[in-house]
């Protein structure tokens, strides 16, 4: 009988394993002793390694933007929201080290993960940033003749960029502490005003 439980289990072991040991280095036996079940219990609910790592990347991504727009909503203004979300980037990666290994490091070594699997998923990140930007455009706060699909590619890539340079470094510093410099820079070049 399956446990309905079983696949968020599986998936939280594979974030610490994968984390610990590379995603290439890991096998499905260390999952499932992670997780404290037998290896035959995963491929009742993944037919892959890989498969484990595209469902944990497709649950993180849809939970990490209902988040980012729950939270948003809150703020009043594009650039009050586009701190926040910078704020929040940075907080969730730092408060979760081994996701943040996993999702800086680890999935970029899949030659095609960006392409196929998380295609939706960054898509989806990329519409909530792009919406602010034109929600500011609309109240005047942001720059009228803005490339919104650049700009939103820009700011994703600064705040990619910190991550990933934080994880590499071993997480040398407070990755929060960078957001406001990387919100504040993005800002002064997209603002109408020139924040």
């Amino acid at each position: 009988m399956r446990d309905s439980a079983k696949p968020q289990q599986i998936v939280d072991a594979a974030i610490r394993v994968f984390a610990r040991n590379g995603y290439y280095n890991s096998r499905v036996s260390d999952i499932a002793r992670e997780a404290g079940i037998a290896s035959g219990t995963i491929y009742l609910y993944f037919r892959t390694k890989d498969e484990i790592l595209v469902t944990l990347f497709r649950e993180k991504m849809a939970q990490w933007v209902a988040l980012v727009r729950r939270e948003i909503a809150t703020e009043r203004g594009a650039e009050a929201k586009i701190r926040k979300l910078v704020a929040l980037h940075f907080a969730v990666l730092e408060g979760d080290p081994d996701l943040a290994e996993v999702v800086q490091v680890e999935l970029r070594q899949g030659h095609k993960f960006f392409r196929g699997a998380s295609a939706h998923e960054v898509s989806a990140y990329f519409d909530l940033i792009g919406s602010t930007l034109h929600e500011g455009m609309a109240a005047g706060q942001i720059r009228a003749d803005l490339p919104v699909k650049i700009a939103t590619k820009m700011l994703f890539g600064a705040m990619d960029q910190m991550a990933t340079s934080w994880v590499l470094g071993k997480r040398g510093y407070r990755l929060t502490e960078t957001a406001e410099a990387v919100a504040s820079i993005f800002l002064r070049g997209v603002s109408a005003h020139g924040v």
